[in-house]
């Protein structure tokens, strides 16, 4: 009887254990960090694809997106699909491109160099966009061949939509490391 006792204490010690476990993991998964895979050639240079990241959940709950950061944010016409960009412009800036040129505020943005390439479509940004006070515009750094705020499907993101930076690269191994967003 003794014996008996003490073997449903140790299997309900391993059951509390992994119910703890579950619950920290799914804590981590939803408020701070999770693990996404970059599809598609839209981040090249700086991202590839079948690149694997942990996207940083939590930092924009304290501050506000920078201008430059590496954000991923879902897309609204797919389920389950997760796009990864680049933020050029913040609530409040008025921008437009012309001549493959990210203009805000009417002065041509000089250290933005992600662009592989001179950007060809300007898109809806062809006329100046003026950010409202929770807007975001975001490119992609492979420009010719990015779906992003310039495409009326992606357009303007607001604040609520973006689910964080991407933080770390963990695969390849050979490219592991925290992901550099300036």
């Amino acid at each position: 009887m003794e014996s008996e006792t003490k073997i449903w204490k140790e299997l309900l010690g391993w059951v509390f254990y992994f119910l703890i476990i579950f619950a920290l993991t799914y804590l981590i998964i939803t408020f701070i960090g999770q693990r996404t895979k970059v599809s598609g050639s839209s981040m090249e240079t700086t991202l590839s694809d079948g690149d694997q990241l942990i996207v940083d959940k939590i930092s924009f709950r304290f501050r506000e997106p920078r201008r430059y950061e590496i954000i991923v944010f879902p897309y609204q016409h797919e389920e389950d699909t997760y796009y990864i960009k680049r933020i050029i412009g913040l609530p409040g800036d008025t921008l437009w491109i012309a001549d493959g040129v990210v203009y805000v505020d009417g002065e041509p943005l000089e250290d933005e160099t992600y662009g592989n390439e001179p950007m060809l479509n300007p898109g809806i940004a062809q006329e100046a966009i003026t950010l409202g006070e929770d807007e975001y515009f975001v490119l992609g750094d492979n420009r010719n061949h990015s779906s992003d705020s310039r495409e009326t499907s992606v357009g303007v993101l607001n604040r609520q939509d973006l689910i964080g930076r991407a933080w770390i690269r963990i695969w390849p191994l050979s490219e592991f490391g925290v992901i550099k967003h300036e």
